[in-house]
């Protein structure tokens, strides 16, 4: 729920933001100066970038949260048995400890979307986000659309 509150929040950053620029590109824009205008134009393009960049990391939560759910229905999310933090955080020797085991797996069966998803999980816990953004990214495109 705290994820959701948090995507909500940048959503609503990002709409404040693209009013705000949008009122500055039209005052730059109105001036006739070519720095007065180039400006404008970046002001325009900034939030559509900003726009694009959002729009995607919500569809990857969209796809990660509904493969996260078929897993659980199909009873193959990861039990381990780890540490936590006061603050729900993983401990992070032990997020490294159950690690092995999930690449193992991805190994065996690199074609295997629910090998490559716990391999993401155990990467979450580990405490690197990049590989499990990755290893996320590879189970949603082996994960046949349904």
């Amino acid at each position: 729920m705290k994820v959701r509150i948090g995507v909500a929040v940048m959503a609503a950053a990002l709409i404040l933001y693209i009013v705000v620029a949008g009122g500055r590109a039209a005052a730059f824009l109105s001036t006739g100066d070519p720095v007065g205008i180039a400006m404008g134009v970046a002001l325009i393009v900034l939030p559509i970038i900003a726009v694009w960049a959002l729009g995607r990391e919500l569809w990857f939560g969209v796809r990660a949260d509904r493969l996260g759910r078929r897993l659980k229905s199909e009873g193959e999310v990861p039990e381990d048995q780890v540490a936590v933090s006061p603050s729900g955080r993983v401990e992070r020797a032990d997020g490294e400890a159950v690690f092995p085991k999930y690449r193992a797996q991805v190994e065996q069966s690199p074609e295997d979307w629910r090998a490559w998803y716990r391999l993401g999980l155990a990467y979450d816990a580990a405490g690197d986000r990049r590989r499990a953004r990755e290893a996320i990214r590879a189970s949603i495109r082996l994960a046949p659309r349904s």
